[in-house]
């Protein structure tokens, strides 16, 4: 995949443009549907209960996600390019992860 095209780097533009969560959380609903939004907040909540090493099984049953997008989670986790590693470590620091939370 080429993530070094005009509308992926405006996309990344945008985002770096967002100041808050009530800002991100607008420019998401506008951009994604509910259901996108509802998807990526299960895929992020995956790769922090993999980062705890919670089982496999756990993680199904909270998210709901198939255990099929559960291993690709983990594989983007263990051998992607590193967007995983570099937020959770940025967030781990500052506050433990609210595997629960949401948009709301």
């Amino acid at each position: 995949m080429n993530l070094n095209t005009p509308q992926i780097n405006s996309l990344v533009t945008a985002l770096l443009a967002i100041k808050n969560q009530a800002e991100m959380k607008k420019f998401l609903r506008d951009l994604l549907t509910e259901e996108e939004i509802i998807e990526f907040g299960k895929r992020w909540q995956a790769a922090q209960m993999l980062n705890a090493q919670i089982p496999y099984s756990e993680i199904v049953k909270k998210t709901g996600l198939s255990s099929t997008t559960v291993a690709r989670v983990a594989k983007w986790l263990k051998t992607g390019l590193g967007g995983y590693r570099l937020v959770l470590g940025r967030l781990t620091h500052h506050s433990n992860p609210s595997f629960g939370k949401g948009l709301s």
